[in-house]
């Protein structure tokens, strides 16, 4: 049955609803905005129901189960069993749907409308919402665009039985013995970590010359001395050829220097990159440009080429981070709410949950250094820390760069526990051009983690107190 003959009307529609879709919903209702919100899946997008999220749970339940078998703490148990199927549970019901009905009641409270089924453009003021047998035509004054990206599928893996994106490693109920990663970056070291501590056999097959390229040696050395603890073969410099499922496992075939092998797994997981969900929403007839890999052109307000449509988040170049998504969701509502604004942030934080921790922040040396700028490196090792000590997590370091002459704050990597958390306080101060002083002029409370930075802050006048 088809119904909708004739269009609703509706002021702004924002298409999607992670990261960047409910937040940019929810910040332009509070600016006056009359919104309505069309998700075709779940409430939360991707990063919240296949992504971040319980990417986080299964990191968390992983460590839990590394550090009880430890005795480290003198936590002593017999017989450490993990039970991958009550984590999953507890994944599903007691973390994404709480998270969920969260965003769905946030959305409500701010007066938001919310259309299920999926959106396509018939013209640039006029879309259709598909859901089941049924559809509506809706007419609309403006729109945000925030419909994400898509685990990239490449040629003779495709996404089907044992072969699965990060969606399907996410949602495994019984753990594989042999467990095949292709791709070496953030999700691939995440994943690779997980099932890692939780005993299975892992290898990656990485094309590149080294894993989670965009990080520095250093710090990727730390993961791969983790990897090589648990037995995790890391394998560089080779192409994925193609996978041969059988009835109880599957062949991945690999070429290295020239040679072709083989490696038998139970599950693969390839995860080498991520594509905009921009071909089927019919941006082609609103007369929204893309570009040759599908992404959306938008200035520095995230408005596309058609000046009462945006665009934020994957679907537009940049990282793919949720919080990046965010960011551009906040500017995007404020600019249609008449607001003189544009996106101008210095820095954007990334982080990786591998063993250890990584996260990194603005200008590394090497990007300093070619931008012409004369710097001072100043690294505290996590080994001196007080509480990493008695964390028992003394792997890493805190790094800082920052510019010769004038102490200004450029860059800031962390490697080791906390990094996520630590890095927010060095992405502040890029952000708001804070030099080693400010920083070693603000008391940070002990015993924590950010003591490291207080640390570094003091070695880079070099002046330190721990080292």
């Amino acid at each position: 049955m088809v119904v909708g003959d004739f269009a609703l009307d509706l002021d702004l529609v924002v298409i999607g609803s992670g990261p960047g879709g409910y937040v940019a919903a929810i910040r332009a209702a509070q600016l006056g905005k009359k919104v309505a919100i069309i998700e075709r899946d779940a409430i939360g997008g991707a990063c919240l129901n296949v992504g971040c999220i319980p990417s986080k749970v299964l990191i968390q339940a992983a460590h839990h189960f590394v550090d009880i078998k430890s005795e480290k703490y003198g936590v002593i148990a017999k017989e450490v069993v993990f039970d991958l199927e009550k984590t999953q549970q507890w994944k599903d019901n007691e973390v994404i749907s709480k998270l969920t009905k969260g965003v769905e009641s946030l959305l409500k409270k701010n007066k938001v409308q919310i259309i299920k089924g999926s959106a396509f453009f018939n013209d640039p003021h006029q879309l259709r919402v598909v859901i089941d047998d049924e559809a509506q035509s809706y007419q609309f004054k403006e729109a945000i665009i925030a419909t994400g990206s898509r685990p990239l599928e490449i040629r003779g893996f495709p996404f089907k039985g044992r072969v699965m994106d990060s969606t399907g490693a996410l949602s495994l109920k019984k753990l594989p013995k042999r467990f095949v990663v292709i791709g070496g970056g953030y999700i691939g070291c995440q994943m690779a970590s997980v099932y890692a501590n939780l005993g299975c056999k892992v290898t990656i097959i990485e094309a590149a010359d080294n894993l989670l390229m965009g990080f520095d040696n250093d710090m990727v050395d730390l993961v791969k001395k983790q990897f090589s603890l648990k037995n995790v073969d890391v394998i560089t410099k080779a192409k994925a050829k193609v996978a041969i499922e059988t009835e109880s496992s599957v062949y991945i075939s690999y070429t290295k220097d020239g040679v072709e092998k083989s490696i038998e797994a139970d599950v693969a997981m390839v995860s080498v990159g991520r594509i905009p969900n921009t071909d089927d929403l019919g941006l082609q007839m609103a007369g929204v440009e893309v570009d040759e890999r599908g992404f959306i052109k938008v200035d520095d307000q995230g408005r596309t080429s058609q000046s009462h449509i945006f665009a934020i988040g994957d679907v537009t170049l940049g990282p793919a981070l949720a919080h990046k998504a965010s960011y551009e969701a906040k500017i995007a509502a404020a600019a249609l709410a008449g607001q003189n604004v544009k996106i101008d942030y210095v820095a954007m934080p990334a982080v990786c949950s591998a063993d250890p921790e990584l996260a990194i922040v603005g200008l590394s040396k090497k990007q300093a250094e070619e931008e012409g700028i004369e710097v001072n490196v100043s690294l505290f090792p996590l080994g001196a820390s007080g509480t990493a000590i008695s964390l028992g997590e003394t792997e890493g370091f805190v790094r800082i760069i920052t510019e010769k002459h004038t102490g200004l704050v450029l860059g800031g990597q962390v490697a080791g526990v906390g990094a996520g958390g630590i890095i927010a306080e060095l992405a502040l101060a890029i952000e708001t051009r804070m030099n080693v002083d400010d920083i070693a002029l603000t008391i940070h409370a002990h015993p924590t983690m950010s003591e490291a930075v207080l640390d570094v802050a003091d070695l880079a006048l070099g002046l330190p107190i721990h080292i």
